[in-house]
């Protein structure tokens, strides 16, 4: 099913989103042409099983997700209220069963998340035509499954989604340097050029003219350097490469597994929807907290009716509800956003005031400063959520809101508050948001043994992998490799290495 994204608003709502959009701009936000449409929540389901766009290459997950959505509604388990994407124009999705209190929190809601992909750094280098992109995928996805079949097409589509995380979300923000690349390349032209001097060749002796050939006799010299050639064949056949790990394990395998044309386009388009998608992995409680910060701001401020009070707030609070079993993005991203303003309004920062010793004088600090909305547009251009965490998370802020870090007792089968010390707190949210918590993988050689199998390493930070899904894993790598793979890691607190040679799965001490 394909959604319109020609579909005209209800005037109603066409009305509304002129005048929210006027007052969200005069607020100082930035966002690109947004469309809005209104749809059932089939079709919203739908567009969430897609990640919100309304055309996607098939595939069973996607169906899988879109029946968990719907079940989830009609058993009264779970609503979605809005979609947004991050392209240019922007395209956002109003669910029509939706009160009109409700369309007017979610299109504040939205104008806040479009400002912040256009705004933030971390979303700068996305391809902001990703619908036409989508639809691209889809043909091409299509066009294999009616040459190749639908289960040999899905089923390399399965390997290639068990790793569409071993990317490296970084790389799109390194530039590489033109001006060093070039002295490396004048470099290794003078090497080569010296080279090719007669007089400082490998085996050749300094010696007159006259006593060239009885010096350096050609034919010794013809042997030398064949055995040379040999040699120097022989050790870049032994070499291992990448010369350094590296992090991006799809990039790796497109140069160089033996893939067939087809399924290089395949997972060449698993590896750039994965690179769409990271920013929004690395930012989630920002830009939740961004666009929630804002709709709060706009909804109580200038468009509420008094007889909407009630059921905007009831629906406010669901969404800011938090419980002590899983970490609410909307509520962390909020509070803290509002944290920063209120402290930068008073002045709370600096050495001045980090240095006071005085609990009470800290407690009524105010300069009355002003700068908090400043400080909280240059935050969210500027932060990812782990260094929004670890810059602006204070002590304060935890006995604030009471937060506390947990972990598994092995006694009770339960997990239990661990500790209420703020560096432990703060230590275990950077470890949940790093690599958005999943385990960090490197490929460390690619001619591992000289037989051509693949090596990688988990950086291993104190959590071991799941052994089912570290197998199942190396299997699908082993699929697209053609060869064995090898994984290096830490069980039961020692280093060892797990295989798989294409039937078997070993696990040997490294």
């Amino acid at each position: 099913m394909v959604v319109s994204t020609h579909r005209p608003l209800p005037p109603e709502i066409r009305d509304l989103q002129d005048e929210l959009e006027e007052i969200a701009r005069n607020y100082g936000l930035d966002f690109f042409e947004t469309i809005f449409e209104v749809v059932d929540y089939e079709e919203m389901s739908m567009l969430a099983a897609f990640g919100g766009f309304p055309i996607r290459y098939p595939h069973w997950r996607f169906g899988a997700e879109y029946d968990e959505l719907t079940k989830g509604y009609s058993y009264g388990l779970q609503k979605i209220y809005e979609m947004v994407i991050n392209t240019d124009p922007s395209y956002a999705y109003l669910l029509e069963a939706n009160e009109m209190v409700d369309q007017k929190l979610v299109i504040a809601h939205v104008y806040g998340h479009v400002d912040f992909f256009k705004n933030n750094a971390w979303f700068a280098h996305t391809n902001r035509r990703m619908l036409d992109q989508m639809a691209n995928h889809a043909a091409r996805v299509n066009r294999y499954i009616d040459r190749f079949g639908h289960e040999r097409v899905e089923e390399f589509i399965d390997a290639c989604l068990s790793i569409d995380d071993l990317i490296d979300p970084y790389s799109p923000h390194i530039k590489r340097s033109q001006k060093a690349a070039s002295a490396v390349k004048k470099s290794l032209e003078a090497r080569k050029s010296e080279s090719e001097q007669p007089e400082d060749g490998p085996g050749r002796f300094r010696s007159k003219s006259y006593m060239e050939n009885f010096i350096n006799p050609p034919d010794v010299l013809e042997q030398e350097a064949i055995a040379r050639a040999e040699k120097m064949q022989q050790a870049e056949a032994n070499r291992s490469f990448p010369n350094e790990p590296q992090r991006d394990v799809l990039l790796f395998l497109l140069e160089h597994a033996p893939l067939k044309d087809w399924q290089h386009d395949v997972l060449s388009i698993i590896r750039d929807e994965a690179y769409y998608f990271a920013p929004q992995g690395q930012t989630k409680i920002m830009n939740e907290g961004w666009a929630s910060y804002w709709h709060t701001t706009i909804m109580t401020r200038h468009a509420l009716d008094p007889s909407e009070f009630i059921c905007y707030a009831e629906h406010h609070s669901g969404t800011m509800a938090t419980s002590p079993q899983r970490l609410n993005p909307y509520k962390l991203g909020i509070e803290l956003f509002r944290d920063i303003e209120e402290r930068w309004d008073k002045g709370q920062f600096g050495p001045e005031y980090e240095n006071c010793d005085d609990i009470e004088e800290k407690k009524n600090w105010d300069k009355q400063l002003g700068l908090g909305r400043e400080k909280i547009f240059e935050v969210r251009r500027v932060h990812n959520d782990i260094t929004f965490i670890d810059t602006f998370l204070t002590p304060e802020f935890c006995a604030r809101h009471r937060m506390f870090s947990f972990a598994y007792n092995n006694a009770t089968e339960y997990y239990e508050i661990a500790s209420r010390e703020f560096y432990k707190i703060k230590k275990q949210l950077l470890d949940n948001l790093t690599n958005h918590g999943r385990p960090l993988i490197r490929v460390v050689d690619g001619n591992y043994g000289n037989r051509g199998e693949l090596y990688l390493r988990h950086d291993y930070v104190g959590v071991e992998l799941k052994q089912d899904y570290a197998r199942d894993t190396l299997a699908n790598l082993g699929k697209l490799w053609s060869r064995p793979v090898h994984i290096e890691t830490v069980v039961d607190d020692k280093e060892t290495i797990l295989s798989f040679d294409g039937t078997n799965h070993e696990m040997k001490p490294k």
